[in-house]
């Protein structure tokens, strides 16, 4: 087993010179107006905490300036009954990729109750629903910390409870109040995290453990959200909203 993570390790790092990235999907978001719909759909509301306020309205989520912005409000319709409105977008159905890198350059903001995130779900639950079929986590942050999380979910981590063998989730710092290019690189044999370039986890596949521990050989689509609340990062501060996400840009490449 510790073979593997070796090999899976290395991966990340090849000997030889790797081959060029080729960009094959992005948004610079240099339009202003509603989000480009030939690439992203809005996420909808559900039942889980991160979309549980989600609100399908340009004040939630809007392109101005070049930039992308995912806000987190309360709720200013009387027929809603949700608290807080949040923005959320999905590239689900129009995107989707197995292997490759993905950056995103985005500002965090700060607030008790904020939960922005950047990361990816899959296409097809192939394996079974959450958690079985995998997630990526590639940024995560909570209220005022001065780091963030990153994580992968699956069988594995959350129903076998296994999360250091190999290790799953890691935390890093990040500039705080300033635009920070969070990176993902997804080799078939391992996933490797990055913040501002500088790698932050290697999570290797382990051969032996199949789909349990490695879900990640089906196509995974985008997911950017600025969410509120919930058990994670406690109860919204109202004081604070509106709290928004800026994101500057989004890309995906292949070899």
């Amino acid at each position: 087993m510790v073979m593997v993570a070796m090999v899976a390790f290395q991966s990340c790092a090849p000997k030889e010179a790797p081959a060029e990235w080729e960009m094959i999907w992005n948004d610079e978001f240099d339009t202003n107006g509603a989000p480009d719909a030939a690439k992203w759909k809005f996420a909808g509301r559900g039942k889980a905490d991160w979309n549980r306020f989600c609100y399908d309205d340009l004040k939630n989520a809007y392109v101005e300036d070049g930039r992308l912005f995912l806000v987190g409000t309360l709720s200013d319709d009387p027929a809603d009954t949700a608290q807080f409105h949040t923005g959320a977008l999905r590239t689900q159905g129009l995107f989707a990729f197995k292997y490759g890198k993905v950056e995103i350059s985005a500002k965090l903001g700060q607030g008790q109750g904020s939960w922005p995130a950047l990361w990816m779900m899959p296409e097809a639950n192939v394996y079974g629903g959450w958690p079985v079929s995998g997630e990526i986590d590639i940024m995560e942050h909570l209220n005022f910390d001065t780091i963030l999380y990153q994580t992968l979910h699956t069988d594995y981590t959350y129903n076998r409870k296994i999360k250091t063998n190999p290790k799953s989730s890691v935390t890093s710092g990040f500039n705080v109040g300033e635009f920070n290019v969070f990176g993902l690189e997804w080799y078939p044999d391992s996933l490797c995290f990055f913040v501002n370039s500088v790698k932050t986890l290697t999570y290797p596949r382990l051969e032996a453990e199949g789909s349990s521990q490695w879900p990640y050989d089906q196509e995974f689509h985008l997911i950017v959200n600025q969410a509120l609340g919930g058990n994670w990062p406690g109860p919204v501060d109202p004081a604070h909203l509106p709290i928004h996400m800026e994101v500057d840009w989004v890309r995906v490449y292949k070899k």
